[in-house]
């Protein structure tokens, strides 16, 4: 998963919580995200450009601190 944006994310079915790690080593999670939408991010040739496109505006957000 290339990107020179997201370093990895991962989907939490039960809650539809997109969590994403940017190369910045931040993490966000994003709320109500439906499956399809984090199917299709996936498969996009480039995540920074969908993320900004389709999830970032879209889905309340917060960000998580460990």
């Amino acid at each position: 998963m290339p990107s020179s944006v997201v370093a990895s994310m991962s989907y939490i079915p039960e809650s539809a919580v997109l969590r994403i790690t940017y190369v910045s080593g931040r993490v966000y999670e994003y709320k109500d995200v439906p499956r399809h939408v984090y199917e299709a991010m996936k498969a996009a040739g480039s995540k920074g450009r969908y993320l900004n496109e389709f999830i970032k505006g879209h889905y309340a957000y917060k960000q998580v601190l460990d």
